[in-house]
């Protein structure tokens, strides 16, 4: 395995786990910022307010990009399992 090609594999780790990750990370960067939004308009300043709808849409999203997710992950992982086998 030359020096390139693990290079290669390196970067599609990290691009897969951006991409299983964002939908959450975004999801849940919306509506905290909706809610503090809505915390500094009412100035409601609740605690748990912040955290519950949070916890939920994030939730929501993993979810509803289950499917997503794992074939990202399958899709990357027979992608490994060519390359092993293209070693011998």
């Amino acid at each position: 395995m030359t020096p390139d090609s693990v290079l290669d594999v390196a970067r599609e780790a990290i691009f897969v786990a951006i991409r299983l990750g964002a939908p959450i990370m975004l999801t849940a960067l919306l509506v905290g910022i909706s809610v503090a939004l809505l915390q500094a308009l009412t100035q409601m300043q609740e605690i748990t307010l912040g955290f519950v709808p949070k916890i939920l849409a994030t939730f929501l999203t993993a979810v509803l990009t289950l499917p997503y997710m794992i074939q990202t992950l399958v899709r990357f992982a027979e992608g490994l399992y060519q390359r092993i086998a293209g070693l011998s």
